[in-house]
Protein backbone atom coordinates (compact mmCIF):
# COMPACT_ATOMS: atom_id res chain seq x y z
CA UNK A 1 0.00 0.00 0.00
CA UNK A 2 3.06 2.14 0.49
CA UNK A 3 3.71 2.81 -2.88
CA UNK A 4 1.12 2.05 -4.97
CA UNK A 5 1.91 2.39 -8.78
CA UNK A 6 0.11 5.71 -10.36
CA UNK A 7 -0.29 5.38 -13.92
CA UNK A 8 2.24 6.11 -16.23
CA UNK A 9 -0.39 8.44 -18.32
CA UNK A 10 -1.76 10.70 -15.32
CA UNK A 11 0.00 13.70 -14.55
CA UNK A 12 -0.29 16.11 -11.31
CA UNK A 13 -2.87 18.19 -11.75
CA UNK A 14 -2.53 20.27 -8.11
CA UNK A 15 0.61 20.68 -5.84
CA UNK A 16 0.51 21.63 -2.29
CA UNK A 17 2.83 24.51 -0.46
CA UNK A 18 5.30 22.96 1.86
CA UNK A 19 3.37 22.28 4.82
CA UNK A 20 5.29 22.12 8.27
CA UNK A 21 3.60 21.56 11.79
CA UNK A 22 2.21 25.14 11.91
CA UNK A 23 0.66 25.06 8.31
CA UNK A 24 -0.62 21.88 7.77
CA UNK A 25 -4.13 21.56 7.37
CA UNK A 26 -6.57 20.44 10.02
CA UNK A 27 -7.97 17.86 7.15
CA UNK A 28 -4.67 16.03 7.29
CA UNK A 29 -4.36 14.99 10.79
CA UNK A 30 -8.13 13.37 10.26
CA UNK A 31 -9.91 11.14 8.22
CA UNK A 32 -10.07 11.88 4.90
CA UNK A 33 -9.47 10.28 1.52
CA UNK A 34 -8.48 11.01 -2.36
CA UNK A 35 -11.55 11.72 -4.73
CA UNK A 36 -12.37 9.19 -7.29
CA UNK A 37 -9.81 9.00 -9.54
CA UNK A 38 -6.97 10.72 -7.81
CA UNK A 39 -3.93 9.50 -6.49
CA UNK A 40 -2.25 11.70 -3.60
CA UNK A 41 1.72 11.64 -3.45
CA UNK A 42 2.77 12.75 0.18
CA UNK A 43 6.72 14.17 -0.84
CA UNK A 44 8.61 14.07 2.65
CA UNK A 45 11.59 17.01 2.57
CA UNK A 46 12.63 17.54 6.16
CA UNK A 47 11.77 15.14 9.44
CA UNK A 48 9.09 12.06 9.39
CA UNK A 49 5.70 12.24 8.01
CA UNK A 50 3.74 8.47 9.70
CA UNK A 51 0.93 7.78 7.34
CA UNK A 52 -2.04 5.78 8.52
CA UNK A 53 -4.62 4.21 6.03
CA UNK A 54 -8.28 2.78 7.12
CA UNK A 55 -10.31 0.74 5.53
CA UNK A 56 -13.16 2.62 5.41
CA UNK A 57 -14.63 6.17 7.06
CA UNK A 58 -15.84 4.82 9.78
CA UNK A 59 -12.59 2.67 10.88
CA UNK A 60 -10.77 3.49 14.22
CA UNK A 61 -8.17 1.09 14.65
CA UNK A 62 -5.72 1.70 10.81
CA UNK A 63 -5.09 -1.57 8.44
CA UNK A 64 -1.24 0.31 7.59
CA UNK A 65 1.08 2.41 9.15
CA UNK A 66 3.92 3.69 6.69
CA UNK A 67 6.85 5.82 8.19
CA UNK A 68 7.98 8.43 5.64
CA UNK A 69 11.39 9.84 6.39
CA UNK A 70 13.14 13.44 4.24
CA UNK A 71 13.49 12.28 1.16
CA UNK A 72 10.76 9.73 0.53
CA UNK A 73 7.58 9.13 -0.57
CA UNK A 74 4.50 7.31 -0.50
CA UNK A 75 1.22 7.11 -2.66
CA UNK A 76 -2.53 7.31 -1.59
CA UNK A 77 -4.99 5.60 -4.07
CA UNK A 78 -8.04 7.00 -4.92
CA UNK A 79 -10.66 6.91 -2.27
CA UNK A 80 -8.61 5.60 0.23
CA UNK A 81 -9.41 6.68 3.94
CA UNK A 82 -5.75 8.05 6.10
CA UNK A 83 -4.65 10.70 8.13
CA UNK A 84 -0.83 11.63 9.14
CA UNK A 85 1.17 12.27 12.22
CA UNK A 86 4.36 14.19 11.96
CA UNK A 87 7.52 14.98 13.27
CA UNK A 88 8.17 18.21 15.23
CA UNK A 89 10.61 18.87 12.16
CA UNK A 90 8.81 17.45 9.05
CA UNK A 91 8.21 19.72 5.84
CA UNK A 92 6.15 17.96 3.09
CA UNK A 93 4.02 18.13 0.42
CA UNK A 94 1.22 16.66 -1.30
CA UNK A 95 1.09 16.37 -5.18
CA UNK A 96 -2.16 15.15 -6.65
CA UNK A 97 -2.38 13.07 -10.16
CA UNK A 98 -5.45 12.22 -12.07
CA UNK A 99 -5.77 10.90 -15.69
CA UNK A 100 -8.07 13.23 -16.64
CA UNK A 101 -7.99 17.68 -16.11
CA UNK A 102 -9.68 18.19 -12.60
CA UNK A 103 -9.15 22.35 -12.29
CA UNK A 104 -11.74 23.34 -10.07
CA UNK A 105 -13.08 20.06 -8.61
CA UNK A 106 -12.20 18.57 -4.90
CA UNK A 107 -9.21 16.03 -4.89
CA UNK A 108 -9.95 15.08 -1.51
CA UNK A 109 -12.55 14.33 0.94
CA UNK A 110 -12.83 15.07 5.05
CA UNK A 111 -15.11 13.07 6.99
CA UNK A 112 -17.95 14.77 7.88
CA UNK A 113 -18.40 15.68 11.17
CA UNK A 114 -20.48 13.95 13.52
Amino acid sequence: MSHQRIPAHWTVQRSTPFFTKETVPAALLSHHNTAAGVFGQLCVMEGTVTYFGFADSEATEPEVKVVINAGQFATSPPQYWHRIEMSDDAQFNINFWSDADKKGQALFHTKDPE
